[in-house]
């Protein structure tokens, strides 16, 4: 290829990509003085987070006779000034309005938003405990509560889950989605920030989990890895477009399980203590105590290859 041919080929390339209608679907018109949501920054927000809720487990805090609140401290004043700043970037992204001082009045709605959430740590870190107490009585190989916060991904992506599903009640847009896929792509385990999911939960393994955004889970719940709380097929409206917003769901009441690569679709309610077997499809509601398995195999014998 010739000098010309290739300076020729790129700003043809250029051309195309500086087309407005290629990228009007597809682009975020920044205005000065506005600031935009940073993966950075959150990754920041949830290391922080984790520090604060797992003292000791994570980052660098040494836990001393008198030094624990100092850590704290320090780590409140960090977590206040990055999470509120997250939050002022999204409500800036998402918001049309044009007025000269929406930019502070965000602010200071944005560092009210990034309290509330502080002060609702301590709760969040009571849940995590019953979770993570949950995930030890689970599963036999767990040797000790630090070997279930340190190594399980379950863990991490329920932290990642409980943290986004207070933003979202705090009515803080797009940051929530953005903490809930990073733990998808940490962990492999997708779970929607607006799913209810009650405390003492357990997932175990977790690869491949899918927990839709309008499935409600009780306490003591626990999931293996594969499974996923789907909806059916969406239905539409008189212009064909998805009716959004509706419950579409499963329903897991209390101590259900769930085991891998199982399937559960649409508003159905799976009772109290049900166990659902691996790799099963299920779409209706289920009664309490139900127990739902594949039929056993057939035993066939192969003789030199007949029947395969």
């Amino acid at each position: 290829m010739t000098t010309k041919e290739f300076d020729a080929k790129i700003n043809n390339t250029i051309l195309k990509l500086s087309e407005p209608e290629s990228y009007k679907q597809l682009c975020h018109e920044h205005h000065q003085g506005e600031p935009l949501p940073s993966i950075k920054n959150l990754t920041k927000v949830i290391d922080l987070v984790r520090e604060i809720l797992f003292p000791g487990y994570f980052g660098t805090t040494t836990l001393r006779t008198g030094t624990t609140q100092h850590y704290m401290g320090v780590y409140i004043d960090e977590l206040f000034e990055l999470l509120s700043g997250e939050i002022l970037a999204g409500m800036c992204f998402e918001c049309n309005d044009d007025s000269d001082n929406k930019v502070s009045i965000h602010n200071e709605r944005a560092k009210k938003i990034a309290v509330d959430f502080i002060e609702f740590l301590p709760e969040i870190r009571r849940m995590l405990g019953t979770d993570v107490e949950a995930t030890f009585l689970n599963d036999p190989a767990a040797r000790n509560f630090g070997e279930v916060i340190f190594s399980y991904p379950g863990i991490r992506a329920i932290m990642n889950y409980r943290v986004a599903h207070k933003l979202l009640q705090l009515e803080v847009p797009l940051i929530p989605r953005f903490i809930s896929e990073m733990a998808h792509s940490e962990t492999g385990i997708d779970i929607h920030p607006r799913a209810q999911i009650g405390e003492k939960f357990t997932i175990d393994h977790g690869t491949g989990v899918v927990i839709g955004s309008t499935a409600i889970l009780g306490n003591n719940v626990k999931i293996y890895q594969g499974v996923t709380l789907g909806a059916k097929s969406f239905p539409l409206d008189e212009e064909g477009n998805p009716i959004k917003g509706i419950p579409r769901h499963p329903i897991l009441e209390d101590d259900v399980v769930i085991y891998a690569g199982a399937t559960i679709l649409g508003r159905v309610t799976i009772g109290k203590g049900s166990v659902i077997g691996g790799n099963v499809w299920v779409t209706n509601s289920l009664p309490p105590n139900s127990r739902v398995v594949q039929k056993r195999p057939k035993d066939i014998p192969f003789t030199d290859g007949a029947g395969i």
